[in-house]
């Protein structure tokens, strides 16, 4: 009698007793590929998600490394397209830098790939969102915002808060020794004296030599810059083509919103443009030191910088540069899907109606000059500007009564201050005892 054939993995999957799910935020490294097992191990039905926010990856490999680690299932997205166009872009309209200076690459980055992890939660009905971030970082928070905001009553698991987890795997050295008694293939390469996390916006460096903020960067560690004493290439002019807000084309050639920012990535790599070196304030509480190098979203926000103030009235663009600042914080923490965040989106998008032209930069050795800028929704008026014969179209007599006009308060108050004096000195002096 023949034998009967070996079940299909398929097939022992549905005959196994069911598990509860769990969906995981998978890279293929070594801590999630260890997250993977520690998960399976724990009873949990492991399904990994990837999300290919232009970080380079070996996506062929990865469903099979995550089956072998210990999943039932992994899904590969590519949402560079969505990454750009609904996070990124947003960013580059509202000039958003956090404490001045991020452009918040990684911040975007997190609430997209959440917003998938959701999707295939509710896709295989799990009821488990897992993540490798550590509980020292921003990360966390990110994830769990989004998962608590787009999926209620979603448990998350966390296994960097774990001390059941972390008082056995402590580092590096330990997760090594586990993947390697659980037949995880990882790369046994000498590790980098920092960690490094890439997308199409940006890369960063955090944590090994950098915890030192006086260590300065090796020219090793940079990836889409090149360092100054390497760029050769010549001052370069380029232009910036902007429809309501929304970078469209550069040097006329009208590209979709990932290829456009990769474009302008290779620009900036190769003029040395978007280094970042600066201490941050996290949103746990404590100041970080971070890396960043953003080329391309470096030269967009500058250009749109600059015909934003073309096109925009005056007390319309301050009221947006204040509230462009608690854009930035609600990205930076993790508030991406709230009410006050729909708000400010609806306001962004009131903000930029005339946002649309053309900006003239020019590149060289680091530095991002803007030359020029045009619109047919310009606000600049060459006739009431000039500082010539203005032919009527402004009469400098108007300022006398204007300036009276703003000085009012400031007299009142300077008047009230010379009645106190005069009462003070009127007053008899206090006898000494």
């Amino acid at each position: 009698m023949a034998a009967s054939p070996a079940p299909t993995a398929k097939a022992r999957r549905q005959a196994a007793p069911a598990k509860e799910k769990v969906v995981l935020a998978y890279s293929g490294g070594l801590d999630t590929s260890v997250i993977v097992r520690w998960l399976e191990q724990k009873g949990f039905e492991v399904i990994c998600f990837c999300a290919n926010v232009g970080q380079e990856e070996k996506y062929k490999d990865l469903e099979k490394k995550a089956l072998n680690s210990g999943a039932t299932a992994c899904y590969i997205r590519d949402v560079q397209e969505e990454f750009v166009r609904d996070f990124v872009f947003p960013a580059i309209a509202w000039n958003a830098k956090y404490e001045g200076r991020y452009l918040l690459g990684t911040s975007l980055a997190r609430p997209v790939i959440a917003k998938h992890m959701v999707d295939i939660a509710k896709l295989e009905k799990a009821q488990y969102i897992a993540h490798g971030a550590t509980g020292k970082g921003n990360d966390q928070v990110r994830f769990e915002l989004t998962a608590y905001a787009l999926l209620p009553g979603v448990r998350i698991i966390a296994p960097w808060r774990d001390p059941e987890f972390n008082s056995v795997l402590k580092g590096r050295a330990e997760c090594i020794a586990y993947a390697k008694t659980w037949g995880i293939p990882v790369k046994a390469t000498t590790k980098d004296p920092w960690s490094s996390d890439d997308n199409l916006l940006h890369i960063s460096f955090e944590a090994g030599m950098l915890e030192d903020p006086a260590a300065r960067p090796l020219d090793r560690m940079f990836q889409k810059t090149l360092p100054l004493t390497q760029v050769k290439a010549r001052r370069q002019s380029i232009t910036v083509d902007f429809v309501a807000g929304v970078p469209v084309a550069i040097d006329g050639v009208s590209l979709t919103p990932a290829k456009l920012l990769a474009k302008a990535n290779e620009i900036g790599f190769k003029h040395g443009i978007g280094r970042i070196d600066m201490v941050e304030s996290r949103f746990v509480g404590m100041k970080s030191r971070g890396v960043y190098e953003t080329p391309g979203g470096s030269i967009l926000l500058a250009a749109h910088q600059d015909l934003e103030a073309l096109t925009v009235g005056r007390d319309l663009l301050h009221t947006k540069n204040t509230l462009a600042v608690r854009f930035s914080q609600m990205a930076y923490f993790g508030f991406w899907f709230c009410e006050e965040m729909e708000a400010l989106s609806s306001f962004l998008a009131s903000s930029q109606r005339h946002v649309t032209g053309r900006v003239t930069l020019e590149l060289e050795r680091g530095n991002i000059i803007v030359v020029g800028r045009q619109s047919e929704h310009s606000l600049y008026d060459a006739a009431i500007a000039s500082m010539e014969a203005d032919g009527g179209a402004y009469n400098q007599a108007d300022a006398t009564g204007f300036i009276r006009l703003q000085a009012l308060p400031l007299r009142v108050a300077a008047r009230r201050a010379q009645r106190l004096a005069s009462a003070r000195a009127k007053r008899p002096a206090a006898r000494s005892r």
